[in-house]
């Protein structure tokens, strides 16, 4: 693994889905879709989307989770989710929550209005300095950083700049190759 780098396994940044942070969410759920129909079929779908801002750098991240939130405003009354979630819950913990706070009281009703309106940089997570990597690093180093900040991905850079992302599913990939070619 210490002979692989990084770049090695990223997606190049133009081959991933990525949006202006003024984009709506709906316009955000397109660009994930166009940018799936170019993926090699053999790689696994992109699970995120990048955000820029005007000077076309990537300022942050949409997840699949944070586009299933912003369409239930009430779990800003919830409060730190991730926080919250390190604890586990229960079932009838997680059902007392749906019943306490009215969560998805009303299904997928008016979700094309929702989307049209919602904002991705109000809605984006901004990563955080242990979620990037150089494309210069080992494959170690990559694998250290994904567990121990329980990442599905990390942003990868050339000097400063953010030339692509490194997916937890490619690295899983390539360990089990190297799995398979090992002796037992």
């Amino acid at each position: 693994m210490k002979s692989i780098l990084v770049k090695q396994l990223m997606v190049p940044l133009e081959d991933y889905a990525t949006v202006s942070e003024e984009a709506t969410l709906y316009e955000a759920v397109m660009a994930l879709e166009e940018a799936q129909k170019s993926l090699d079929p053999r790689r696994q779908k992109h699970r995120a989307i990048l955000v820029y801002n005007a000077q076309k750098q990537i300022v942050g991240k949409l997840s699949q989770i944070d586009v299933l939130r912003s369409l239930e405003p009430k779990y800003e009354d919830i409060g730190d989710m991730k926080a919250i979630s390190r604890f586990g819950f229960s079932r009838e913990f997680v059902t007392s929550m749906l019943r306490n706070y009215g969560l998805w009281e009303k299904p997928l009703q008016d979700i094309c209005r929702k989307a049209a309106h919602k904002k991705v940089k109000d809605i984006m997570y901004t990563p955080g300095k242990g979620e990037i990597v150089a494309e210069d690093a080992t494959l170690n180093t990559a694998i250290h950083q994904l567990i121990m900040g329980q990442h599905q991905s990390l942003l990868v850079t050339r000097g400063e700049a953010i030339v692509g992302i490194l997916r937890l599913s490619d690295v899983f990939e390539e360990v089990c190759n190297a799995m398979k070619e090992c002796a037992l």
